[in-house]
């Protein structure tokens, strides 16, 4: 059976390349809002974090009404850390829609998310994006495209994909680079009449795959999936089936069924071979289990998501200030916080350690992980984490292997000595490198370690001008040591308030981090010092009064501009002796020995 009635189709693409962008026109045009209706601007990227960054974390499900035809579409992440998001909803759908910046072209991501549609066997529709941009390269970016096809060994059938030239802001789309057109009609048309309509039997025995998973406080965990046969019904007594054979098959019953129309998910009876639906009632339930028929429980494969690459420690907040601003403190708490983000994300590790006080957290990446602190935080959560470190393997003959970046930085051509000098020292390899009009397109490959607390030193050396972003690409022998920081770091000498006459003698040293009135306690981390060892200042010592008075010496004192640390920029600075405290309302790096005293017998015995 074929459903003409539908297409199930995901949008990918680099980060920033106007997935959400455009779906928020698709949905405008596809009549999901009223004329009169306020919309906000990128609808799909729901949750705060994803509004402050401007990036999507979170694959989203809606569906447009075209011509009678219902289209699903799945608005997914771009940043390469959140590539398990991608992974899984691929399962979902039968095409894809290839975004490309008209001006940048193929990114890292593009070639991550691309390979696995192409091994999926999906059919892909090329749209170049932001053709309005002045820098746009029309003429050269289909033949980029092309390239990245034929270099991931797509099929003929792929590389014969059609191409559509489209402004995601002004909801255009056009079958020519020449012609900008009116609306998006020739994206829809070609969606229609190139991407494959669900096929199955819907006579058969039921099949859904789950792909991902909700989490809702009144009806516990949601199941979200596709339809590969059969049919489904509200309070239909179901077998839930894993793919791995290492669970026991259970029965349960589906309580709801819920279908996506436009933006909202509506209560349906039933559901039919094709559909994707979300469906609770199934407590033990997780990505990658089966909804079969009761008499014949037939598990489908699932998608063998990658494995993390970097690791952090987590554990309870031991330092002077813990219990004061956070409501979550203890172990138990932030274990079972850990284990149920496991829940909705396939691509997370978490392993208990020898200390029942501290949870190993593996992920993609160091934006992976500290989007978990940061959403934590907002929670309520207090902890304490630890430097990012990468995971090795070990190779057939022994040797140690280590995760490799494929690394593109684009910056402005006098910036490109100084990203080549960093690059040599973090044990870059540079692949290849062209100029695109006045900026140069340089990629490597480089270690993952190597990219630790490069971000910020790359947007100094590039003056904010640069552009980079980097993808996993595979296990590699270890490169050698690469120096993790050159800089040391300015440690508090005791407990109590920074005052400003501290905080002016302690400024000679190096960048503060702190303002005067800031609560600071003993091991504490102020400021950076430009040597690379730690220096202990004391920013709570006040100026003792005395009856004398000269002139000048009592002027204001001048402090220099503190620097303010985000989450990820503390992550950036930490140490391998650090520790980072996170709370609600703070973020305080600290050293993990706080005693001065104690910290110098240490050092005096290595």
């Amino acid at each position: 059976m074929i459903r003409e009635d539908l297409r199930n189709i995901a949008i990918i693409a680099h980060v920033d390349h106007g997935k959400t962008t455009l779906v928020d026109e698709m949905l405008k045009q596809g009549g999901v809002f009223r004329e009169n209706q306020a919309v906000a601007e990128r609808v799909m990227d729901s949750n705060d974090i994803e509004r402050e960054r401007g990036i999507t974390i979170l694959a989203k499900n809606t569906s447009v009404m075209y011509n009678g035809i219902k289209i699903n579409i799945i608005d997914t992440p771009g940043h390469a850390d959140f590539g398990g998001e991608v992974e899984r909803v691929l399962e979902m759908v039968d095409g894809v829609l290839l975004l490309v910046d008209a001006a940048e072209g193929p990114m890292p991501q593009t070639r991550f998310v691309l390979s696995k549609a192409l091994e999926m066997g999906h059919k892909i529709i090329v749209v170049v994006n932001k053709i309005d941009r002045p820098d746009a390269r029309l003429d050269e970016i289909g033949d980029e495209v092309l390239e990245l096809l034929l270099d991931l060994d797509a099929s003929d059938e792929q590389l014969e994909s059609p191409i559509l030239f489209c402004s995601g802001r002004s909801g255009t789309a056009s079958l020519s680079q020449y012609e900008t057109g009116t609306d998006l009609k020739p994206l829809f048309d070609t969606i229609i009449d190139y991407i494959e309509p669900p096929k199955g039997d819907e006579n058969e025995p039921l099949q859904m795959l789950i792909s991902s998973i909700d989490y809702n406080e009144y009806v516990g965990r949601i199941g979200i999936g596709r339809i590969v046969r059969g049919n489904i019904k509200v309070n239909q007594q179901v077998t839930v089936c894993d793919y791995t054979g290492s669970k026991k098959n259970y029965n349960a019953k589906i309580v709801s069924l819920l279908q996506i129309q436009g933006l909202q998910r509506t209560p349906v009876e039933s559901a039919e071979m094709g559909d994707i639906v979300w469906i609770s009632g199934i407590d033990g339930i997780t990505i990658g289990d089966t909804i079969c028929a009761v008499d014949t429980p037939e598990p489908l494969p699932f998608v063998k998501i990658s494995e993390p690459t970097v690791e952090m420690t987590f554990s309870v907040n031991d330092s002077p200030f813990a219990g004061r601003e956070g409501k979550f403190v203890t172990s138990r708490q932030l274990r079972e916080r850990l284990f149920k983000e496991l829940l909705k994300d396939v691509s997370l590790r978490v392993e208990e350690t020898e200390s029942t006080d501290s949870f190993r957290v593996a992920g993609r990446g160091e934006m992976h992980l500290s989007i978990l602190i940061e959403n934590m935080r907002r929670e309520g959560y207090e902890l304490a984490v630890s430097t990012p470190r990468v995971l090795f393997k070990e190779g057939d003959n022994g040797r140690k292997l280590e995760p490799i970046e494929r690394l593109v930085i684009d910056v402005p051509e006098d910036c490109v000595g100084s990203v080549m000098e960093k690059m040599g020292s973090r044990k870059g390899e540079l692949v290849s490198m062209h100029p695109q009009g006045s900026r140069m397109r340089i990629e490597f490959l480089i270690p993952a370690r190597g990219l630790f607390g490069y971000k910020s030193e790359f947007l100094t050396d590039t003056k904010g001008e640069g552009i980079m972003s980097h993808v996993f690409e595979d296990y590699q022998p270890y490169k050698g040591d690469i120096d993790r920081r050159k800089t040391g770091s300015l440690v508090s000498f005791e407990t109590g308030e920074a005052v400003t006459y501290g905080l002016f003698n302690a400024q000679e040293r190096g960048q503060l981090f702190i303002p005067a009135g800031t609560q600071v306690y003993e091991g504490m981390i102020v400021g950076a010092s430009p040597k690379s060892d730690d220096l202990v200042v004391n920013v709570c010592k006040r100026k003792h009064l005395t009856n004398t008075r000269a002139s000048g010496s009592d002027d204001a004192l001048r402090l220099v501009p503190h620097r303010i640390l985000s989450l990820e920029d503390c992550l950036e600075f930490l140490a391998d002796d650090e520790l980072l405290e996170v709370t609600p309302e703070s973020l305080r790096i600290r050293k993990r020995v706080l005693s001065n005293t104690q910290r110098a017998k240490l050092r005096a015995k290595n």
